[in-house]
């Protein structure tokens, strides 16, 4: 076990693995594992959305209806599965797969320079961590993310039951999900999705990434529709026109 929040007590009380498979998954291997992840090439000269998803999700939801539609964006895509996701193998653990999703692109070829990088809810800490190791993607997006993990790793982990203490949860989470340091770091283009009801994860947490964010080239864009499940269905044609727009800054930045 990398670290005590890989312990179920907490990982297993964040992460919900799923068992909904893509038909023909594109498998990498990575860090002894095989991730069953979705890859689709529809132009080698174009970007490469690297997806993280929400931890009640699976790569497997997004296909056909919303990869096709990121394909109209003019996008390759790369969907990253979880561990114990969607019939990869391993376990789900918040810490260990901290790198599966810079080992998939390296398992690709897809250059950092190349990649817009999206994470949506708890996938916000997997692409928050692959912009802090590798600074040079075009582009970040974070739909519904999340500030600060370690409050809801106190707030829904079993914590006495497994004798892990406050100050030690708190000690890891700084460790390891820093995102007020990583962010600051991040320099490139980013973008912040999130609706004003969220009701799970509150907007204050975009607001607070957003304030951390060293980009001189971000933007917040709030809807007041939806909630944290229905984001994009609610506003389809919004949420498509600012992520169309984010990705021609990006075009135009990486020319």
């Amino acid at each position: 076990m990398t670290s005590l929040l890989d312990h179920p007590a907490i990982s297993g009380r964040y992460l919900f693995p799923q068992d909904r498979r893509l038909a023909r998954p594109h498998v990498v291997q990575v860090h002894g594992v095989e991730l069953a992840c979705y890859y689709k090439q529809n132009n080698p000269d174009a970007f490469t959305l690297v997806h993280f998803h929400g931890n009640g999700e699976a790569v497997a939801d997004y296909v056909p209806w919303i990869t096709d539609l990121y394909t109209e964006l003019g996008l390759n895509l790369l969907l990253v599965e979880y561990r114990q996701y969607g019939g990869s193998s391993g376990k789900a653990q918040l810490v260990a797969m901290l790198g599966d999703g810079e080992g998939a692109m390296q398992a690709i070829g897809i250059p950092p320079s190349r990649a817009i990088v999206f994470g949506r809810s708890i996938g916000s800490l997997y692409a928050i961590e692959l912009a802090s190791r590798q600074p040079d993607i075009a582009g970040l997006v974070l739909d519904s993310g999340i500030a600060d993990p370690c409050q809801r790793f106190l707030k829904y982990g079993e914590l006495e039951a497994a004798g892990i203490s406050e100050r030690e949860v708190q000690e890891e989470s700084i460790k390891y999900f820093d995102h007020h340091s990583k962010l600051s770091r991040y320099k490139n283009p980013l973008l912040i999705l999130h609706t004003e009801h969220d009701g799970l994860i509150d907007i204050s947490q975009a607001e607070t990434n957003f304030q951390s964010a060293g980009s001189e080239r971000k933007r917040f864009e709030r809807f007041p529709k939806g909630n944290h499940n229905t984001i994009l269905t609610v506003n389809l044609p919004r949420y498509f026109a600012v992520l169309r727009e984010f990705i021609r800054e990006c075009e135009d930045l990486a020319q």
